[in-house]
């Protein structure tokens, strides 16, 4: 079992910044960060390889987003710059247990650990 904690959501005007933090209870191969609105199917955001500190980004967040890890902490981090309102969605760290995986998986269903999730609102 790996647990996963996230924290750091909220409520932030268009344009704005948030950080997300995820604390694992285990270094996991790859950890994700996904996201789900309203109505609508969990999308990949970012992922980081935590050996090796490759990183896939969805095209979407590209340019305002960054993931980044604290090895000692077991720890990934997101930060989300010039944030927009179709931004607003629960987001989600999960972990991918695979410790061989060179390449970032973005199906959710790689995924072998979920944290709780973390509401981000963008306002406009």
């Amino acid at each position: 079992q790996v647990q996963l904690v996230e924290s750091g959501g909220g409520l932030v005007q268009a344009g704005g910044s948030l950080r997300l933090s995820c604390t694992t209870s285990r270094r996991a191969g790859v950890m994700g960060w996904f996201r789900q609105a309203p109505g609508r199917e969990r999308e990949f955001v970012v992922g980081i390889i935590w050996s090796g500190g490759f990183t896939s980004y969805a095209d979407s967040v590209k340019g305002r987003f960054a993931i980044s890890r604290d090895n000692a902490k077991n720890t990934v981090f997101l930060q989300m710059n010039s944030l927009k309102a179709e931004d607003t969605a629960v987001y989600y760290c999960a972990a991918d247990l695979n410790s061989r995986r060179l390449v970032i998986k973005t199906d959710a269903g790689n995924y072998d650990f979920w944290g709780q999730g973390t509401q981000v609102t963008v306002s406009s």
